[in-house]
């Protein structure tokens, strides 16, 4: 199994060391040149949503991108991931998304929660997190809330999340997407 790793901007390193922690062969994306290699997932990491989306259009890897995701490539967005996936960018989960939710830095948090299909006590890190308002697809299922917020959830070959678990050691949460492939 080979993952690509979006690496424009955000915690996409910590994303990579998890996936090496399982065993997994991963690569950074910065040009459409890296994009073109064979893969079997996405993770779009966590950073700033408009930032991101604004060098995925001026670098030719929105389109690109985007197809692959319909096609059913399987991809995980973690906090700006999510954003990145939502209408507001990608637009390849129909979810109704709240940025920066959790405010500012310091609002950032860390709990635990359970994650339907997952576990019962996952560890949570949010920075400057987002929630999702709503799930609107269908066939999108809601797999975590806290505090009355959807955190984490699913849509077809698409997970996202609102927290960081690539900023703590459990692993079931990419082991999960992997699965999903």
């Amino acid at each position: 199994m080979r993952i690509a790793v979006l690496a424009l901007q955000g915690a996409f390193a910590e994303h990579e060391q998890m996936l090496h922690r399982l065993g997994v062969e991963s690569f950074e994306v910065r040009q459409l040149a890296d994009w073109n290699q064979p893969k079997d997932g996405l993770i779009i990491p966590g950073g700033e949503s408009t930032t991101q989306g604004k060098l995925l259009r001026d670098l030719g890897l929105f389109e690109p991108i985007r197809q692959a995701i319909i096609d059913g490539l399987p991809v995980f967005g973690t906090c700006a991931g999510l954003i990145l996936l939502s209408p507001l960018h990608l637009g390849t989960m129909d979810i109704d998304v709240q940025r920066n939710a959790y405010g500012r830095q310091l609002g950032s948090f860390h709990t635990i929660a359970p994650v339907k299909g997952i576990g019962d006590d996952i560890p949570m890190t949010f920075i400057r997190a987002p929630y999702i308002n709503n799930v609107l697809s269908p066939d999108g299922e809601v797999l975590a809330e806290v505090d009355g917020h959807i955190v984490a959830a699913r849509q077809g070959r698409q997970l996202v999340t609102a927290f960081h678990p690539e900023l703590d050691n459990d692993t079931r949460i990419h082991q999960f997407f992997l699965s999903m492939g």
